[in-house]
């Protein structure tokens, strides 16, 4: 591995710094030693003292260059409508439809998809049900009745379980509110800035305002019983403009925090980040950072997502070979009934890990898992940062 993969200098307001990858580890040092070190890591050396710290052989580090094996599965996503009421440029699903034809997951698939994560789940284990589209609430009955179903079978089995639902929000109602409420639901809603921004990236039929229809949805989830969390997430792109105008207009909404992520790449003709303009995708994060960090330094809340999951992350020193638990401890159900790695992936045949009814392909998996590593991805594996977001998207 590359020296400069493997550790990094780093000078703050509060002194200098050694971090080193492995581990997520990070160490006060000496300036006079720092200079020393940064000038051998910036020529391929790695000093002895930093390799000491980090270990000689694959035993002594925290995480090990070779792929993990299938882990239990412990979570999955029912895609219970590949359809959606909106009209979204960037869309990776084609309004839901995933390339095919409109479809909603059936009753008897979403049950058995529950069953055989309980059945795949450690003993007495946590587990996590997410509702996914398209837009979820095209196929509302299922939702309510999955989340009865789920409970009670967990409960009966010794697990706990807990939900995670992603909405436009446009079609909630009071019932579905009430639902959310009332079960230990994490809610994400998609609204992309305020009326002008959002309505130029999300569309609803017949000229209405998305904008207007969220917000509509959103009072609905606050006015009485909360989900568990609620949550925004907005997409963003080169025509979106300031960030932290944004930020504030959705903290005035009530929601529990709110964090953005940019659009990379989309169908032609939308806008996407180029490595130029990405530049100043950056410039606009550290300065809801900045403002975050001065919030929180009056000990005022500032809900920026992105910018404390970073903080937990570096505190905890999270260090991790993946980006996420896609294609291992976690499983998209498409509408069928089949295993994808990840919601994005529904329908994807290079991304398709068995069914509910014949159970997880392990092969498939295990390769999955080999390729994915990130020490074994490109330009990822020469990072220093590299386990703290363990290598980004499982994308081809």
């Amino acid at each position: 591995m590359e020296a400069r993969a493997e550790a990094r200098i780093i000078r703050s307001r509060v002194g200098t710094h050694l971090f080193l990858a492995d581990g997520s580890r990070l160490f006060d040092i000496d300036g006079d030693v720092a200079d020393v070190w940064s000038s051998d890591l910036n020529r391929g050396i790695l000093p002895a003292e930093i390799s000491e710290l980090i270990g000689n052989t694959a035993d002594d580090r925290f995480i090990s260059p070779g792929p993990i094996a299938p882990p239990a599965l412990r979570s999955i996503s029912l895609n219970v409508a590949q359809a959606c009421n909106m009209s979204c440029g960037y869309c990776y699903a084609d309004r839901g439809h995933f390339g095919g034809r409109p479809s909603l997951m059936s009753g008897s698939i979403a049950r058995m998809s529950v069953d055989r994560l309980i059945a795949e789940a450690p003993p007495g284990s946590d587990l996590v049900i997410a509702f996914m589209g398209g837009e979820p609430f095209v196929n509302r009955p299922l939702i309510h009745e999955v989340t009865a179903y789920a409970t009670g079978a967990a409960q009966a089995s010794g697990h706990r379980v807990r939900f995670a639902l992603t909405t436009n929000a446009t079609l909630l109602t009071p019932d579905d509110a009430a639902l959310l409420a009332h079960h230990p639901f994490s809610v994400t809603v998609s609204l992309d800035g305020d009326r002008e921004t959002n309505d130029r990236h999300r569309s609803l039929r017949r000229a209405q305002s998305a904008h207007d229809r969220v917000l509509d949805g959103i009072r609905l989830l606050t006015a009485g019983d909360r989900p568990r969390h609620l949550s925004i997430r907005a997409t963003v792109s080169p025509l979106t403009g300031r960030l932290l105008p944004l930020l504030e207009h959705f903290f005035s909404l009530g929601v529990d925090d709110a964090g953005f992520a940019p659009v990379v790449s989309a169908p032609a003709g939308f806008p996407v980040y180029s490595e130029e303009s990405f530049v100043d995708f950056q410039a606009e994060m550290i300065a809801c950072g900045e403002r975050a960090k001065t919030e929180l330094l009056a000990r005022r809340r500032f809900p920026f997502s992105n910018f404390e999951t970073a903080l937990s992350e570096i505190h905890r020193g999270t260090h991790r070979p993946y980006p996420c638990g896609a294609g291992a401890g976690y499983m998209s159900v498409s509408s069928k009934g089949d295993y994808f790695a990840c919601h994005r992936l529904v329908d994807d045949p290079d991304f398709q890990f068995g069914n509910i009814v014949n159970g997880l392909e392990s092969d498939r998996r295990a390769s999955h898992l080999a390729k994915k590593h990130v020490d074994q991805q490109e330009p990822c594996r020469s990072c220093w940062a590299r386990y703290l977001c363990g290598g980004g998207a499982t994308t081809k």
